[in-house]
Order: structure tokens, then sequence, then C-alpha cells
């Protein structure tokens, strides 16, 4: 649902001449480096401050406690060897102004988000960041620009403030291109990369949307086998994973997963993953293709696989440009009964979407920890009643709302402090965070061509207009519930839903809703419902194992369910036997 932590480097010098020091009105000068840009920028520019005098403060902004600070300014024409100013007026996160700084020493860094003009079919120009094959991680992003870490200490002066003082520094680095991804094929992995007709239509540019492929085993020994296709659904793959041919590196040095509190769990991830390759290759496993979508849009690192105002028809590119050029190029059956999708989170989300938007394209979706599938419950607000976001309110007392807890409901960060992190780094909805993208998918397109926000972004209050709009496009909850008498009987055993009962985003609240309406619904919904006791972000249903672990087993989870159901359900001559050796 989330990337917690910024990815990349940056890099900047300081002018020799000044004392690193700032004062109680802080001012910042970045210089465009002219060997870095040959024409005026435009684009979100951000400067990063850290008590880490030792790390990269660009990766270092997230919703944790520890988190580092970040500003930023929008920028339009800058011309190279000019200067721009981040000062006191800046919106930052978690403090909200430069002015606020304590004197102390920190570790700096600045970097601009490089955005380009976008002319959509619908009349408007956007200024937005493009993805360049790193699926919408700005601190990963080839050609933005950024500079050198460097420790500076904040003096204090009379007052106890920051003593006065003006840095500068130059924006004198690029992230490179990334490599080929097709140099990652291997005998079972294939990458796909088609352009999409629908989507640069729409966007007025070249559009392409991507797949890695994993082959069954047999694949080349079996030329006459026709096979289902799973679709794997979530965030932006950058390669095939949860997949590995080869043993565990037995040299690898163990990391520390703070999520599950696991040492070596970068080995943890390793075996099973090898465990996937030597399942899938040994006897008695489903003959399948599984693939993982690459379609980030200019707003997020995908589309949530449907159709929006601001996004485009990436639902209509997938499954009526992707999916079939993978089905043809890969001997696949090509019809519904014979294909399954699954995700947790976002992906979770997408995958009970994409049953319900395209119920005859699909047989069965396995739907894990979904972002949240009732808007009454949209984490913790009722975007229908709530009139604020950010806060509980009484006639004399106001209750933040919180934004993020562990399985034993300590807190983390609250909704406002997540949203202003987003709008630190990005206005109009452009962060390529969580909060943003989802205002991206559903929200309409606003007067200015953005998407309209659902609420004010500093204060919190709620647009019940786009709330109205959201419930009957995106809301699936009561989509089924306005639907069911059609939609019905063609999802009838079709959703697995699992979730813990203590995720860390709340999205367990929602599916309650969703679970009220499946287990009452006429005609049936033949629905599974299932939830992790005290289990955080990302249940998938397993009782067995952790999450940790859980996690990296989907396939060996959903596969012996999909062949099930394609035995009870297939039409009368199907092939139900070329995939099955």
């Amino acid at each position: 649902m989330r990337r917690m932590l910024l990815r990349a480097s940056l890099a900047f010098p300081i002018v020799a001449a000044l004392v690193p020091t700032l004062h109680a009105q802080p001012r910042v000068s970045i210089t465009l480096g002219a060997q870095r840009a040959a024409q005026p920028l435009t684009g979100r520019l951000l400067f990063y401050v850290s008590v880490d005098t030792a790390g990269t403060p660009r990766t270092q902004v997230s919703d944790a406690p520890s988190t580092a600070q970040v500003f930023g300014v929008d920028v339009a024409d800058w011309r190279p060897g000019t200067a721009r100013t981040v000062d006191a007026s800046a919106f930052g996160y978690p403090l909200p102004s430069l002015r606020d700084l304590a004197p102390g020493r920190y570790r700096i860094q600045a970097m601009l988000n490089r955005y380009e003009r976008f002319t959509r079919s619908d009349g408007h120009t956007l200024w937005l960041p493009p993805d360049q094959g790193e699926g919408q991680q700005m601190n990963a992003k080839p050609g933005n620009l950024f500079s050198k870490p460097l420790t500076v200490t904040i003096a204090a002066g009379r007052d106890g403030r920051a003593a006065t003082q003006v840095l500068s520094l130059e924006l004198s680095e690029e992230i490179p291109a990334l490599p080929d991804p097709t140099r990652q094929e291997t005998k079972y992995v294939k990458y796909v990369r088609i352009r999409s007709e629908r989507l640069s239509t729409f966007w007025g540019r070249d559009i392409f949307l991507a797949a890695w492929v994993l082959l069954p085993e047999g694949y080349e020994t079996h030329p006459e086998a026709r096979y289902p296709l799973v679709i794997n659904h979530g965030h932006f793959p950058s390669s095939l994973s949860g997949w590995r041919e080869t043993p565990p590196d037995p040299t690898l040095t163990p990391d520390f997963s703070a999520r599950f509190n696991l040492a070596g769990y970068n080995r943890i991830q390793q075996e099973l993953a090898y465990d996937l390759y030597k399942a899938w290759t040994g006897p008695g496993f489903p003959r399948a293709l599984l693939i993982e979508i690459q379609h980030p849009t200019p707003f997020y690192d995908d589309s949530y696989a449907v159709n929006s105002a601001n996004n485009g028809p990436y639902g209509d590119a997938i499954m009526y440009e992707l999916v079939p050029a993978i089905e043809q190029r890969f001997r696949g059956i090509g019809q519904g009964w014979a294909r399954f999708t699954y995700g947790g989170s976002t992906g979770g989300w997408e995958a009970m979407a994409v049953q319900m938007f395209y119920p005859d394209e699909f047989n069965g979706a396995w739907v894990a920890c979904p972002d949240p599938i009732d808007f009454r419950h949209y984490t913790v607000v009722d975007i229908y009643k709530d009139r604020n976001a950010y806060y509980v309110e009484g006639p004399f007392k106001r209750v933040p709302r919180p934004g993020q807890r562990n399985f034993l409901g300590h807190l983390s960060t609250t909704l406002e402090q997540a949203n202003h992190r987003e709008l630190a780094l990005g206005t109009r909805s452009r962060s390529g965070d969580q909060w943003d993208v989802w205002e991206s998918v559903y929200s309409p397109v606003g007067a200015d061509g953005y998407p309209q926000p659902i609420w004010d972004k500093r204060t919190g209050v709620i647009d019940t207009a786009v709330a109205a709009y959201w419930r009957e496009h995106y809301d699936l909850s009561y989509i089924l519930r306005r639907d069911w008498r059609t939609l019905g009987p063609k999802l009838r055993g079709k959703l697995r839903l699992y979730v813990g009962d203590m995720d860390n985003y709340y999205l367990n609240n929602a599916v309650y809703e969703v679970e009220k309406f499946l287990r009452q619904a006429d005609p049936p919904s033949d629905a599974v419902v299932d939830y992790g006791d005290r289990d955080e972000h990302c249940w998938n249903g397993d009782h067995t194992r952790s999450n940790a672990y859980s996690r990296l087993r989907y396939p060996q989870m959903v596969l012996p369910w999909a062949v099930e159901r394609m035995l009870l359900t297939a039409p009368p001559g199907a092939d139900l036997r070329s995939w099955r050796y």
C-alpha cells in the first residue's frame, strides 16, 4: 500500500565561502547546475534535513517518528545556472516551516523531481513526472537532479533560535538511466512490452504497458498445451517478484526487517523465492502463465488497473490489449473461465476491482488486505458523513485521527501527518504516494485538469461532491450492493477476502462491511471472508505462517484453488487436459 522510505542518491556542493549555518528565518539558495540541464526545467524542488549525519537525507522521509524533514516548492521554467529559493514560506513535513528548525547538527540535501508537459485528449495540459522505467520512485527516477549530502551546524543566536545564515547549494548530479529489463530474461522469465493505443490516445504521447511472464515447467516440451493465466496485481515490479532460479547466496550479509522484527530477512526472501522455483518446476504443480504487470501512470507506480477520468482507460488497455497479447504469444487459453487474479494491499483492491468490473473475464480473485473497499471506512474516515478527515470534532474537543498502528494499537503517525508528508513532496496529487494516487484514480478531473481533491490537503475538510462521485464509481462495497441483482450471479464463488484484524492501515474495517453484505446476499455469494487474529498488513489467509513468510507464498496458495475452480466451472468442451501434465 505504501512505500515507506524514498530510495535513490542525491548530491550537491556547497559554496565554499559560506559557513554552514542557518538562521531564524532560514533561506536556502539552490542553483540548477548548467552542466546538468540544457534548457529550462519544471518540477518539484525538495530540500531535506536529517539528524543522521552519515546518511542520505532524501531516502529518510517516511511516516515513522524517525523521519527526516523535507520542504518543497514548485518551480517552473527554471533556467540552468540560476538559483531558486527555499525559505520559511515553503511547506514542510513534519515541521511546517524552515523557521521551526532548532539549532543543531544536521545532514542536508536537495533534489528536483522533474515534470514534463502532457496534453491529454480531454483538452487539459498538465505538468507531471513521467515514469522512466523506475515505477514512479522520484529518488530513483532517471533524469532527476540532486546534490551531494552535506553535514552542517545550525548555530544558536542570541534569542536561542537559529542564527542568521543563507545556505547555497547546487544540483550537480543526475540519476542515470536504468538497464534494459530484458537482461533479466531466462528460460522461465520473459518480459513483454507493448504500446497501448487507448492510453496513447488519452495522454497525447506514446504510453506503454509491460509485464513479467513466468512460463510453466514443460512449456517448450509441450507445444500443444494452452495455459490458464493468473495475474499477480500489485505495485510496480522491477523484476519478477518472489522468484529465484539458484540456491540462496551463502555469502549474503543478513539484514534486519523492522517491519517483521526479523534478522536476516533478506536470506528468508531468497530461500522462499528458491522454494517457489523448486515447486514451480517440480511434479504436480499447476501449469499456468503467471504475470506481473507494469502499468505506472504519471501519478503513481500503477494505475489500479481500472479506467479513470485522470489516468485514462488503463483497465481496458490491460484487459483488451496487454492480456490478449500475452495469451497469444505464450499460448494462453484466452477465456474468462481460465483466468484468475490475486494480490495484497493495492493488489488486493485491484484483484477485487477487476473481478467486479470485468466479471466474465476472470474466474476468481484472491483478495488480501485490500485498500479501502468501502468508503464508509476509507481507512478511519467515513467520507460520506464526516466533515473533516483529520479530526473527530466535538463542541469543545478535536481528536486527531490515527494513520498507522501496530498489532498492539500503538500509533506511528496521524492521518494529517501522512497527508502533509505527501503535500510537501508534491502539490496537485503529484507526490507519487498513497493518498494522492487514490485521488488520481477515484476523483473527477478538477477545473485545473488535476484530480479534484477528496479533502483539503492542509485542513482535512471533505468535499461532499467528490465523495458522491467516488461512491458511484469506485466504492466497491456500494457497487456490489447497488448492482448485485445482475453482478451477483457472475461473482458467485469467485471472491475470497483475507485481512488481519489489526491491519496497520485499518483496512479490516471496510472488509467487515463487505462481509456483512456477502453473507446475506441474494443470490448467494458463496464468498470466503477470513481474518487473521492480531495480524498486521498484509495478512493473506495463511493461518499456519506469519505475514513475513506467507506474503512470499501466494502462487502456492492461489494456484491449487484456481485449478479446483476450473475443474468445477469450466464450460462444456473446455481444454482441461493439455496443460495438466
